[in-house]
């Protein structure tokens, strides 16, 4: 197989890998000796628990983050030109999605390395499927801004789409602001518009459930280090 960099998604919480991941990743996985990782604790255990058979001893890991300089990362795929394969793991998901590692994605591309997105979970279109909203027409965006006023100027404007445009809008928080989050939502939104809340997915604490967000004011969840992705629809 011509040398190839694998995009390896990871579980979204504490399951079994089996549960979500097809046995196909796990054969890959034991092809390559060369990792670039978000974090590197967390993909060592990842790997064995995928692997139990890997050496985890024997693997090299390069670690991509907001922290990387730009020249260190450009060498992660030096592998590639000596053919041998590079796997990209996120902390949890798909890898290049809502993560750095697209950085080495556009990298590869740019040196026309064969780049090969394996199957595994997305809680963008997990929760999206078992929303109720519509799944034609959607934008991810990511983490909104910290600041309040600026907060409640892109929660007006991503509402504003929903019903201008017909668009489903997706956006996550780092879990210990989840809460103050949801009631921002319940502050700037209107009662009317649908909201899906979506926590721990794929995990035995799963819970989807979308309700008109004047329906949320009187039945708040408890959101605190829960990861959760929000979704807002008419």
């Amino acid at each position: 197989m011509t040398a190839s960099l694998f995009l390896i998604p990871v579980a979204l919480g504490d399951t079994n890998p089996q549960r979500v991941l097809p046995e196909y990743n796990r054969e890959v996985v034991l092809q390559i000796k060369h990792f670039i990782v978000e974090d590197l604790r967390s993909a060592r255990r990842f790997l064995k628990k995928i692997a139990p058979e890997t050496e985890i001893d024997a693997l090299h890991f390069q670690v991509l983050n907001k922290h990387t300089p730009p020249a260190e990362r450009d060498t992660f795929l030096d592998p590639l030109d000596q053919g041998e394969h590079v796997g990209v793991l996120s902390e949890a998901g798909c890898p290049a999605v809502a993560d750095p590692g697209a950085e080495v994605v556009a990298l590869a591309q740019k040196k026309h390395h064969p780049v090969v997105p394996l199957v595994g979970p997305s809680s963008i279109l997990l929760s999206l499927m078992a929303s109720g909203f519509n799944g034609q027409n959607f934008a991810f965006n990511g983490y909104l801004p910290l600041d309040a006023r600026e907060r409640a100027l892109v929660l007006k404007k991503l509402e504003s789409r929903v019903y201008e445009e017909n668009q489903t809008q997706l956006f996550i928080e780092t879990p210990y602001r989840n809460n103050p989050l949801l009631n921002d939502l319940l502050r700037f939104c209107r009662p009317s518009t649908r909201l899906c809340i979506a926590s721990n997915l794929t995990t035995a604490n799963e819970s989807i459930r979308t309700l008109p967000l004047k329906d949320w004011e009187s039945q708040k969840p408890d959101l605190a280090k829960q990861p959760t992705i929000f979704l807002l629809y008419k």
